[in-house]
This record gives C-alpha cells, sequence and structure tokens, in this order.
C-alpha cells in the first residue's frame, strides 16, 4: 500500500497538483492513524493532507479512484469440473464446429482461465499498434479491448453452444448451471481487463510527461491544442511577430523605390541626350491598408487570436488596420488595440463575445458590414476574412462578398479546412470562392505567418505554395 501511496503522489504531481515533501510524509502518518479498511476515511485523510486548492480535486478524485478500487474482481471457476465425462464429451463435439481462435477463447472461459501476462501483453501491443483518440477514456480504452479480444463474438457463440447441448440432451437444470457459470467466468474476464486498464492509467499518470517545444507546436492543428501548449504558442508568437515584423521592413525598404523600369528610362532621357540620365522606376510597393473579419466562434477561436495578434504585433508596417470579430453579429475592435497592449486587447475582445456552438451567421454579418462600415473598403484595401465558411444553414449572402471583391483591391479568405470539407454539411464555402484573389490554409501557425507574408507582399511570396486554389479542381 505504501508503494501505491507513494505512485499516487508521483501521479498527483505529474497532473500539476502541487505536493510538498512534508505533505506526503503528512499522508503517511494519517495513513497509519486512520488506517486503510475503511476507503470513504482513508480517502479523506489523503486529501487533507495532499489537497491544498479546491482546483485540484477533481484531479485528485479521477486519480484515487485509478490507483485505489473499490473491489477485486470475482474469481473463475472451472466448469469442466461439474460435469460428466459424456456432458464433457458433448462439449468438445460441439466446439469443434466453431473456428479454431474462437472456440481458443471459449475453452478458456469455460475451463475458467484468466488472460496471461503474455495474452495482456499482446492486447497492449495491438492497441499500441490502432492508437485512437478515444484512448484517453477510460471506460472507452477498456471497449476496446473487449473488441480486440472478440468478447461480443466470443458470447455469442458460448450462447449458441448452449443451445446446440440443450439440442443433444443434456438438461435444463445442466444448461442453466453452464449459463450461470459462464457468465459469471465473462463477468470476471472483464473485471481483469477492467483492472489492467487501470494499471496502464497509473502507470501512463506517473510517467513524466513530454513538453512541447515551440517548434513541434508550429505545425499542430490548432484545435488539437491544450491550455498549456496554447500558452506556448502564445510567446512563441510574439517571437515570430518580432521576426515577421523585420523581414517585412527589410523588404519594404528595398522595394520602396520599385524596380528600375528601363525602356521609361530610356524615353526619358532621350530630350536631354541621356546625360544626365533620368531614372524611372515601376511597380512602386507601398504599404498595405488592411480590413480582416476574424470568426471567434468555438471552432476557429485560436486561429482568429493568433491572426489578430500577428496582424497587431506588425502595424508599422501597415498603413491601416480595420479589424473586426463576429460570431452571429459584427464587432468593430480597431479601438481596443488603439488604447492598450495587444494581447490585453485580444482578451478583451474575446471576453465581449463569448464562444458557442453552432451560433455563427456570416450572412448577417456581411449585411452588418455592408450597412455600416462599407466605407473601410478603397482600391488600396485588402480584405482578409478568417474563418471556416460554416453558416448553420443560414443564408451565405455570397452577392455581398461579390460586391466586396470589387470594391476592394484584393479579397483573402484563410480557413483552417481542406478543400475536401467545403460544402459539406453546413459550409458555404464553395459559394464564396469564386470571389477571393486566394484561399489560404490556416491549420497552424506556421501556415498563418505565411499567409500574413503573402498577403502583404504577394509579389515576393514564392516561398509560399501550400494556397488552397492551387489544389482544389
Amino acid at each position: 500500500m505504501e508503494e501505491r501511496t507513494l505512485q499516487f503522489i508521483a501521479a498527483l504531481r505529474a497532473s500539476g497538483v502541487r505536493v510538498s515533501l512534508a505533505e506526503s510524509a503528512d499522508a503517511f502518518q494519517a495513513m497509519l492513524k486512520v488506517g486503510v479498511q475503511d476507503r470513504n476515511r482513508f480517502r479523506q485523510s489523503l486529501r487533507t493532507t495532499l489537497i491544498k486548492e479546491r482546483r485540484d480535486i477533481p484531479i485528485f478524485e479521477q486519480l484515487f479512484d485509478l490507483f485505489f478500487q473499490a473491489e477485486l474482481p470475482p474469481g473463475m471457476q472451472n466448469l469442466f469440473s461439474g460435469l460428466s465425462e459424456e456432458e464433457a464429451t458433448k462439449i468438445a463435439e460441439v466446439l469443434r464446429q466453431f473456428a479454431q481462435e474462437l472456440r481458443r477463447r471459449m475453452e478458456k472461459i469455460l475451463r475458467g482461465e484468466p488472460l496471461s501476462p503474455e495474452e495482456l501483453a499482446e492486447l497492449d501491443q495491438w492497441i499500441n499498434a490502432h492508437p485512437s483518440p478515444l484512448d484517453r477514456n477510460t471506460d472507452r480504452l477498456l471497449q476496446r479491448y473487449l473488441q480486440a479480444l472478440q468478447f461480443e463474438e466470443v458470447r455469442e457463440a458460448l450462447e449458441e453452444l448452449l443451445q446446440a447441448l440443450e439440442e443433444l440432451g443434456l438438461t435444463r437444470q445442466k444448461i442453466e448451471q453452464l449459463r450461470q457459470g459462464i457468465q459469471q467466468n465473462l463477468q470476471a474476464l472483464e473485471e481483469q481487463l477492467r483492472a489492467h486498464v487501470g494499471e496502464r492509467r497509473r502507470m501512463e499518470s506517473v510517467r513524466p510527461r513530454p513538453r512541447s517545444s515551440p517548434s513541434d507546436l508550429l505545425h499542430r492543428p490548432l484545435q488539437h491544442l491544450s491550455p498549456r501548449e496554447m500558452e506556448i504558442l502564445r510567446k512563441e508568437t510574439r517571437r515570430l511577430a518580432a521576426a515577421l515584423r523585420t523581414r517585412l521592413a527589410l523588404r519594404l525598404r528595398r522595394e520602396r523605390n520599385g524596380k528600375l523600369d528601363a525602356k521609361a528610362t530610356l524615353r526619358a532621357s532621350l530630350k536631354s541626350g541621356n546625360v544626365p540620365m533620368e531614372l524611372c522606376f515601376r511597380n512602386r510597393t507601398q504599404k498595405p491598408k488592411i480590413v480582416i473579419l476574424c470568426d471567434v466562434s468555438t471552432s476557429m477561436r485560436f486561429c482568429s487570436e493568433l491572426m489578430l495578434s500577428l496582424l497587431y504585433s506588425i502595424q508599422d508596417q501597415i498603413t491601416h488596420t480595420h479589424a473586426f470579430a463576429y460570431i452571429d453579429h459584427l464587432e468593430y475592435i480597431s479601438p481596443d488595440f488603439e488604447c492598450q497592449p495587444v494581447q490585453q486587447a485580444i482578451e478583451q475582445v474575446l471576453w465581449k463575445l463569448p464562444p458557442g456552438y453552432y451560433n455563427t451567421d456570416l450572412g448577417q454579418v456581411l449585411g452588418e458590414f455592408e450597412r455600416h462600415f462599407l466605407y473601410t473598403l478603397d482600391r488600396r484595401t485588402t480584405l482578409i476574412i478568417v474563418g471556416d465558411g460554416r453558416n448553420n444553414y443560414n443564408p451565405s449572402r455570397a452577392d455581398l462578398l461579390e460586391r466586396f471583391s470589387h470594391r476592394a483591391r484584393s479579397l483573402y479568405w484563410l480557413n483552417p479546412e481542406p478543400p475536401w470539407m467545403w460544402g459539406s454539411g453546413d459550409s458555404d464555402m464553395l459559394e464564396y470562392f469564386p470571389y477571393c484573389r486566394k484561399v489560404l490554409p490556416a491549420a497552424n501557425l506556421a501556415q498563418l505567418i505565411e499567409a500574413i507574408d503573402a498577403i502583404l507582399l504577394p509579389q515576393a511570396r514564392s516561398s509560399t505554395r501550400a494556397e488552397f486554389s492551387h489544389h482544389f479542381p
């Protein structure tokens, strides 16, 4: 019990609960005085000595049930021991009709043999070779073990066995006795697997978790990030934004005067006989004006947050930015960024628009933009929309997007969903797609940075190749 308690304390620490050496010693002192026979008193003594903050109680309760199970699984019994030689022979005859692997599992149930360590190791190997997101749930993981063991097939085959034995003349009393014994053995096998899954969970909770590095998170889909990983990415975003700002400033400086126009230079210099020669330039690069609409619903919240953070960290390379956030209505959020730091402004914006499922209405948002903010679009403005194009079956109002695309210099859409998902379910992306200059991927932070680079200096974006429009038929 002492070793199990040490593992339990290690699991608490691995889950982020602060437990000092002195508190661990207090827990063992409480164990000596209270004992472990009464499970509720034992639970209270550990919680009193180890937990200091209310937020850690759910973690404690979950791990306690994992490490200190209430009762042991029932034992298995050999059902052949109560049969006559004739009855055992009939069972052997019926078993021959089943496939070899299924027959082997049925015989183990009838003999009351639990799974051996080798068989459990084989099951672990199969589960590890076929990982699933559902494995994080203990009950779901247990069901996967039972499926790998063909548990339901074995149960059905055993019922067929009993029916065949009844046809061969076994008495109803003997059949019922076998059925009860089989049910008990199946339950014991399930409890053995449950205990094995619990042990696996205990070992995983004690094992130190590898820390995600910022470079690993750059290409991780944003919707798969944990809150701790998202906080790491926020800090990395500030560093990457500084590097992006420097790179854009250098490009704009190099192209500030534009490219030399040889033909125009020769024509302009003819009147003076090429002395002095008047240099003419073309394609002069200007700082862009940006209008950005960000979807901050549950599915898009992290993506829009990082996009706004990047965009407002490079404001000195942009003439002006009009920023809007939306779910089912439009919020003008540029004033929030003008009077406070970027991260603080983003927190305030997200607080004003709390997340929710199935309430996005982009058609309504586009209508509000046309009525109140159409003046922000002109021939120098780049319009950016950050969203997945899902509209909860509301009117798409793609006609308004067509009008915006004609009025603005260019329209870019940043979408985290791959093209094969466009048009599925409530997605209106296929209706919006024709009016976009480019639809750029935005599933992770690396793609967001590439998208900003492509939008702000499109003529220098040769390194940006991950554009959905290149792959969309």
